[in-house]
């Protein structure tokens, strides 16, 4: 078979140095939120950021620290932190910051003692943006937190720009994938309407299930559009980083993909049959997410299949003990041309053979969970015969 593989594998200390002179900056002035328990220490930093031009908000601890995010008051542009508080370490604050989706694009900056380089692994480990060394000069800080912030703004608005991009693609595929299922929605409706005292039961029955039919596929599209906008600004990914947890049953997640696609199968007599195997190694992951993934997997298989063909669903081990969830068919298969290229978004396989694909956004889809998820995704496919689409989930028994 041909193969295509996707894999997808952050004593007080006196403030040194001469303040700055106050400067005067255009525009919003980014606000800054400085945890430390050192009076005086904080003082100086305060002192320091606010002759720069920022606005300073200040805590003694983490505990106070998370009263100001939680105060619903506007969040700030940056946190600095000292590692060693009473009440809430550091290390405590900062994971805190970290669970809640809407604190996790805050960078975040830790104040460290000279030489205690496992701090600096262990703040880097946790994810810390970076790390200013006590005693340090106002220059060293003003330039750590300056470039932070230009960061910052630079994702933001490359995430702006992916956003824009996102909508004009939508909006050159809406004319076309919604008006056919609006068209039947429409069009059996106004004959119900019109002619309802011509029709008998089963005219009615079939009027209702075209409608059904369009109704659905228009919830699809929505579906899909809707994630596919919260991958590209990183919503999804920030869920993910809260909602994830140590998965050791996958049945629920099998079946809920099954479950998603009943009506369809049975129009078409389609069967599914899954296999699960025992004793599978552990892996973190969101169980909706995931099943997400497999609902457009299989939607791919049954897409690209005749009516009445079977569609297995496996989930074992493979090689490296990673958990595996594969969805094979017997369908027309992929060229070996458009392997790489069908997890591009919105990109559509043969399209002037095979018109009723759907926006082509799923294996976009697919990818962008796969990649939360540092899973791989194995392509196997061979046309005439059928396509097994893996997605391998790395070995893990706990988070962090």
């Amino acid at each position: 078979m041909t193969e295509a593989a996707y894999m997808y594998r952050l004593s007080p200390t006196p403030v040194t140095a001469e303040l700055p002179t106050k400067i005067e900056r255009k525009g919003p002035r980014a606000k800054i939120l400085v945890v430390e328990d050192d009076l005086h220490l904080m003082e100086g930093i305060q002192e320091i950021l606010e002759l720069d031009g920022y606005d300073v908000v200040t805590a003694p601890s983490g505990v106070e620290g998370m009263e100001i995010l939680s105060s619903g008051k506007s969040l700030p542009d940056l946190i600095i932190s000292d590692i060693m508080m009473p009440k809430m370490s550091g290390y405590e604050f900062f994971e805190a910051v970290r669970s809640e989706a809407i604190w996790l694009s805050i960078p975040f900056i830790f104040l460290t003692a000279k030489g205690e380089k496992s701090d600096i692994r262990l703040g880097k480990a946790m994810g810390a943006d970076d790390y200013v060394t006590k005693p340090f000069g106002a220059e060293d800080l003003l330039v750590a937190v300056s470039s932070k912030l230009e960061r910052t703004k630079q994702l933001q608005s490359a995430l702006s720009q992916q956003i824009t991009d996102v909508k004009r693609q939508i909006l050159t595929i809406l004319n076309h994938e919604f008006r056919t299922p609006l068209t039947y929605v429409v069009a059996y409706s106004d004959m119900l309407n019109r002619d309802a005292d011509l029709l008998d039961l089963k005219d009615m029955q079939d009027f209702l299930k075209g409608v059904g039919s369009g109704a659905e596929r228009l919830q699809r599209l929505v579906e899909n559009f809707i994630m596919l906008v919260d991958l590209e600004t990183g919503e999804l990914a920030n869920t993910y980083v809260w909602r994830r947890r140590v998965i050791r049953d996958v049945s629920p997640i099998v079946k809920a993909a099954v479950k998603y696609h009943n009506s369809l199968l049975e129009s078409r007599q389609d069967r599914v049959v899954i296999d699960i195997a025992e004793d599978l190694s552990p892996f973190v992951g969101d169980q909706e997410y995931l099943s997400a993934a497999l609902i457009r997997l299989l939607d791919n298989a049954i897409k690209f299949s005749d009516n009445g063909s079977v569609i297995e669903m496996r989930v074992y081990q493979d090689s490296d003990h990673r958990t595996t969830f594969e969805v094979h068919d017997y369908g027309r298969g992929i060229p070996e041309a458009e392997l790489e290229l069908i997890f591009n978004m919105f990109y559509q396989i043969n399209r002037q053979l095979y018109e009723d694909q759907g926006a082509g956004a799923g294996l976009a889809i697919v990818r962008g969970i796969a990649h939360v998820h540092e899973a791989d995704i194995t392509v196997y496919s061979v046309p005439g015969q059928g396509s097994s689409f893996r997605l391998h989930l790395p070995v893990r028994d706990s988070i962090g």
